[in-house]
């Protein structure tokens, strides 16, 4: 199993608000991309929550797609 710390979890979710916001993309354009409710956009981006293992494999993925991270 895969094995992310806070840290990146967090620069991830930095990266992917980034993204969103050069992208012009409303969270729920974001959500849609990838699938998961416009609150879950939110909240990672607050803070309130963090992405779980498996969204924290599949954010670096869409990442690494769209040419944001290597």
């Amino acid at each position: 199993m895969l094995k992310y710390t806070k840290e990146y979890k967090m620069n991830l979710i930095k990266l992917l608000k980034k993204y969103r916001l050069e992208n012009k993309l409303s969270q729920q354009k974001l959500a849609k991309e990838l699938k998961v409710h416009f609150t879950t956009i939110s909240e990672w981006e607050s803070g309130k929550r963090k992405p779980n293992e498996i969204w924290t494999y599949h954010i670096e993925k869409f990442l690494k797609e769209k040419k944001v991270i290597k």
